[in-house]
């Protein structure tokens, strides 16, 4: 196996902690979005985050995943359609009152108009199996996982750059293949929502769990 050098760049103590900071404030900020605008986002700045979440981890760094950036109107608006059926569906039908019980302090339903306001669409999709140069089967190793840990990381990357997101997930979700061409190898993971919030968005009033509550070190 061909190696190269390790381009990691140490850092006293003292930086290490006020960059880890900086970084859990900002995150700490980070909230889903339910009211975007339609202002224009550069796909530059789409194509950066990309790149970032395609730094991911992955099993045996097969890097089971496709994103399918969507900014045309008559597309998103397929997907919106196709997606509040199976929402309907979900929430007249499907879905156990306990989990309408969580939902309701949320304030979600079956209408998803972000799916056309926001300028972007990105459709993450977990690759089961890839191909190599000759045609042959390879099947992808930890894909859930591994396609998870690159969407964290996109949305890390696209609230670092200053735009706004939500992780929408219908299900079923096989429209999105039909909708955007992609092959049966591939499972929708998420549609994640990006682009500037409106200017009168808000959002639950809700807080996140406390470190002790989530972590124990032994």
């Amino acid at each position: 196996m061909d190696t190269i050098d390790l381009n990691f760049q140490e850092r006293d103590e003292a930086e290490m902690l006020s960059r880890s900071h900086s970084f859990e404030q900002l995150m700490q900020n980070r909230r889903t979005v339910r009211d975007f605008s339609d202002r224009a986002v550069p796909k530059q700045i789409i194509e950066n985050c990309l790149l970032t979440a395609n730094s991911a981890p992955s099993g045996a760094n097969r890097q089971p995943w496709h994103f399918a950036v969507v900014s045309s109107p008559a597309i998103k608006k397929q997907i919106r359609e196709a997606a509040e059926i199976e929402e309907q569906e979900f929430y007249e039908n499907r879905a156990p009152q306990d989990w309408l019980d969580a939902l309701a302090p949320l304030g979600t339903d079956s209408n998803k108009p972000f799916l056309e306001t926001a300028p972007y669409l990105i459709v993450i999709f977990a690759q089961k199996y890839c191909l190599n140069e000759n045609g042959k089967k390879l099947k992808n190793y930890f894909v859930t996982e591994s396609a998870s840990i690159a969407s964290g990381l996109l949305i890390a990357a696209l609230h670092n750059a200053g735009l706004a997101t939500l992780t929408h997930t219908p299900s079923p979700m096989k429209f999105l293949n039909q909708i955007l061409g992609r092959p049966a190898s591939e499972k929708p993971l998420m549609v994640l929502v990006a682009g500037y919030p409106d200017e009168n968005a808000r959002v639950p009033a809700i807080s996140r769990k406390s470190l002790q509550q989530v972590a124990s070190f032994q």
